[in-house]
């Protein structure tokens, strides 16, 4: 963590006269490469300059200059953090030290390498280093919000993120998570070889308890190349349509007969009304084409996706629409179709869903939909065999905190 995040200034450079450089001493924090090099590193101070760095560093005014401009491509000087480390590398030694180039890390995991030409020039190149890949387990019981159940045993927030939506077919995470629910989840994480975690990657295993129903997942690519989640049963979580096609919304009004809330008599409602925020993301429920989009009627901005041929769904009082969607686009389950907005008859910020089944509004809650793919044949010894592995590197990841595999 940094101590300070105001950026540095620009650097300045010397106004003594061009002097050949002089060689700092070398300390313990010195290394040296070969007996012609040498490596300094240096931490970077508050107050600090990539000039005053270089200053320091007995490196002359021109060469400064130049070194500073090979470096702008890649990294803006004034981007320079307290705590971040720049070594300097000299060569020549020990006859004719002079400064050869620098090294610093921008981003965990990327090396930025400024080094001098044959013609006296400096140049820039990045380089990426080989990242450890973690597997890491958790497992908890749910008191409040998953999200929050999930910081408190350190999984970050874009593992829950994926997990919700990988249980989604399945979930209603507004409405049918309460106290007491548990899930357990195995997940990569890399790391630079000096520690630092640059990404999370994949999740490879995840069970959530809700009640007494435990659901089970792992992730299994096939002999296709096809990547999906399979219960332990080889069968995809995955189904039709989503449960709930916007995140964090709550239901405002069911499927039924109501006391219209603009009209003020009784009016079959045929469709649910998630309410969110405006600009509140809003997904497509399942793969389909785009039959209508537009404003239409009371509805206002509204997108109806054809999935097959007597199975559609539509989305209402949309504030705008995903980009470059049009009459006749695909789109892939759980891509954003639109915003939650207010167009139309509405009284506030909702998504009004409807499910249509040949031609019928039908309530969305109680549709009985179809399960995806499930495994081939051909494929079953592997995915028992990574099932087992999954199971195993679970239990053992639990007990360590987390197991140190090769990257991929």
């Amino acid at each position: 963590m940094y101590l300070d995040t105001s950026p540095a200034e620009e650097p300045r450079l010397a106004e003594s006269p061009l002097q050949d450089p002089v060689l700092p001493e070398s300390g313990n924090d010195s290394q040296q490469v070969a007996s012609s090099s040498l490596r300094k590193p240096v931490v970077v101070k508050k107050g600090d300059t990539l000039g005053k760095i270089l200053t320091s560093g007995s490196v002359a005014n021109s060469e400064i200059f130049s070194a500073t401009a090979a470096l702008r491509p890649h990294f803006k000087p004034t981007s320079l953090k307290p705590g971040q480390q720049i070594t300097l590398i000299y060569d020549g030694l020990p006859e004719n030290p002079y400064f050869a180039g620098l090294e610093i890390e921008p981003t965990p995991g990327t090396i930025l390498t400024v080094s001098r030409t044959e013609n006296g020039d400096f140049t820039s190149s990045t380089t990426k280093a080989a990242l450890e890949r973690h597997v890491t387990a958790a497992r908890t019981t749910i008191n409040s919000s998953l999200f929050e159940a999930g910081a408190k045993v350190g999984v970050p927030a874009s593992v829950m993120a994926n997990m919700i939506r990988i249980f989604s077919w399945d979930i209603d995470f507004q409405r049918d998570i309460h106290a007491g629910d548990q899930f357990s989840v195995l997940f990569e994480e890399y790391y630079t070889p000096s520690g630092k975690q640059v990404k999370t990657g994949n999740i490879l295993y995840a069970a959530l308890k809700v009640g007494n129903d435990e659901r089970v997942v792992y992730r299994f690519e096939d002999s296709d190349g096809i990547v999906d989640y399979y219960g332990e049963n080889g069968k995809s979580i995955r189904k039709a349509l989503l449960k709930t096609p916007v995140d964090g919304a709550r239901v405002s009004s069911g499927y039924g007969l109501r006391k219209h809330p603009i009209l003020g008599y009784s009016k079959m409602h045929k469709g649910v009304d998630f309410a969110a925020p405006t600009g509140t993301p809003i997904f497509a429920a399942g793969d389909g084409v785009i039959e209508q989009i537009g404003p239409w009627s009371s509805y206002g901005n509204y997108v109806r996706l054809r999935h097959n041929n007597s199975l559609s769904t539509a989305y209402a009082h949309l504030s705008r629409f995903g980009k470059n969607l049009k009459k006749g686009s695909r789109v892939s389950q759980g891509q954003v179709i639109g915003y939650v907005g207010t167009t139309g008859r509405s009284t506030g910020p909702h998504l009004h869903y409807e499910v249509v089944m040949a031609g019928k509004q039908v309530n969305p809650n109680s549709v009985d939909l179809p399960t995806g793919r499930e495994i081939a044949r051909k494929d079953k010894d592997t995915f028992s065999a990574v099932v087992a592995q999954h199971n195993s590197e679970y239990q053992e990841a639990l007990s360590q905190s987390t197991i140190v595999a090769t990257a991929p």
